[in-house]
């Protein structure tokens, strides 16, 4: 539990901070180990990363990473208009 909150106040800063800037987004599939725990999560994307799923987990992985979840898929990419019906799904400790 220490750990979802740690992580979520972590989250909401890099929205926070990112939001003037947003591009795309993209909604992943990760994985924590030991106890296996699976998470549906939204991560927003730079400009050079919108074009493609490999190009979006390429950016995706490293920043999922640095909280301790292993990406396993990018499941679409989509934009802003998206971004409120699909973060509702994704829970306040996995928008990133």
């Amino acid at each position: 539990m220490k750990n979802a909150l740690r992580l979520s106040a972590l989250l909401i800063g890099l929205a926070l901070a990112t939001q003037a800037s947003a591009q795309c987004y993209a909604d992943f599939k990760a994985k924590q180990d030991n106890p296996l725990r699976l998470q549906y999560g939204i991560v927003e994307l730079p400009a050079s990363a919108c074009g493609s799923r490999q190009a979006a987990f390429s950016y995706a992985a490293p920043v999922i990473a640095r909280s301790g979840w292993t990406l396993l898929q990018i499941e679409s990419i989509f934009d802003a208009s998206e971004f409120q019906r699909r973060s509702a799904n994704a829970g306040v400790i996995h928008r990133r």
